[in-house]
């Protein structure tokens, strides 16, 4: 199974710039057909995780994925499940 990585550790601090990056990673898993995005917002003090989790909670954001869940080990990265080309559930 391939998977796309995003680590916003470099960006951490341009919110411009992560929101560009998630959708822009999304936008490329749905293109490709991959169906896992392993997000890396770091542990730090929680900020950027809550932002990522805004994002994905967002109504439009929430067709393009079936779920995601938080690393249970490590609380500092996430996976998101993309949906597959043409699945509209």
């Amino acid at each position: 199974m391939s998977k796309l990585k995003l680590d916003l550790h470099e960006i951490f601090n341009k919110s411009k710039e992560i929101d560009i990056s998630l959708k822009e990673i999304l936008k490329e898993a749905l293109e490709k057909g991959i169906s896992e995005i392993e997000i890396i917002p770091g542990k730090g003090s929680g900020r950027l995780k809550k932002k990522v989790l805004r994002f994905l909670n967002d109504k439009e954001t929430k067709k393009m994925y079936t779920r995601y869940k938080i690393d249970p080990v490590n609380f500092g990265r996430l996976f998101v499940y993309v949906k597959k080309k043409g699945d509209n559930k």
